[in-house]
């Protein structure tokens, strides 16, 4: 790809195009793009037209762009994210009518976990996380489960910092941080209370593929008081179940 004279490359300034539509952010002018991609303005009245021409963005009638359907279905062919979601739903269904709170399916994703899917119940707690949010590795219970189980080089760059605190509770210690982890491997689950919120406590296990690599990390939200023992079982036999659709398709 040919490179601006600030020395980005086409793919990049197209990313960050893409990357400026957030959860709450769904909806935007050309203009506003270009200023949170860091783009002059003709670059990014550019770059969207292109994008909607090929159905990644899609513009209404009063000029305003959001992301386009066909965005969505390129995303979806042949993605392991899919297939992995497609496994673990049946699980994930048994363990929110079982526990009745919020039930979540996380990866590992450039240093963070991302959501790929959450179960709520209506009167399940408070709960942060979102369908394609993200949360550090460090401060929720299914970051720490896929930190756990991360290559050493990448646990050491996480825990070099900076670790931000989200809820009361967040390790920002990396020693302490460490031992959680050799922890989280050892019992093959992690109990955090009040590292998102102070009200809730985050109950995660690892998933491991048909080879028995940890590929994603199972978990529930559960009330600050709650006793996590119900939750744990529940997750643990999920994380079989889910090994087992794997191992099968």
């Amino acid at each position: 790809m040919a490179n601006s004279p600030s020395g980005d490359s086409m793919t990049q300034r197209l990313v960050r195009v893409l990357e400026t539509f957030t959860a709450e952010r769904t909806v935007q002018t050309a203009s506003e793009i270009g200023r949170r991609a860091g783009l002059p303005s003709s670059t990014a009245h550019r770059v969207v037209d292109e994008l909607v021409r090929e159905g990644l963005l899609e513009r209404d009638d009063e000029h305003r762009v959001r992301l386009g359907l066909r965005l969505w279905e390129l995303a979806l062919r042949g993605s392991r994210a899919l297939r992995l979601r497609q496994a673990a739903l049946p699980s994930m269904e048994r363990i929110q009518a079982r526990v009745r709170e919020h039930t979540q399916l996380a990866v590992l994703e450039q240093d963070s976990a991302l959501f790929l899917e959450r179960l709520s119940h209506p009167e399940a707690g408070a709960n942060i996380t979102a369908i394609a949010g993200r949360l550090p590795l460090h401060a929720s219970s299914s970051g720490l489960v896929l930190l756990a189980y991360a290559d050493p080089e990448l646990q050491d760059r996480v825990l070099m910092g900076p670790l931000p605190a989200l809820g009361p509770e967040t390790a920002t210690d990396a020693s302490t941080l460490r031992r959680t982890l050799a922890e989280v491997r050892r019992q093959g689950f992690v109990v955090a209370r009040g590292t998102v919120a102070a009200v809730s406590t985050g109950v995660a296990v690892p998933v491991r593929d048909e080879n028995g690599a940890v590929i994603a990390a199972l978990s529930v939200a559960l009330p600050r008081d709650a006793a996590p023992e119900v939750a744990i079982t529940e997750l643990l036999r999920a994380a079989r179940e889910i090994r087992a659709a794997l191992s099968a398709r």
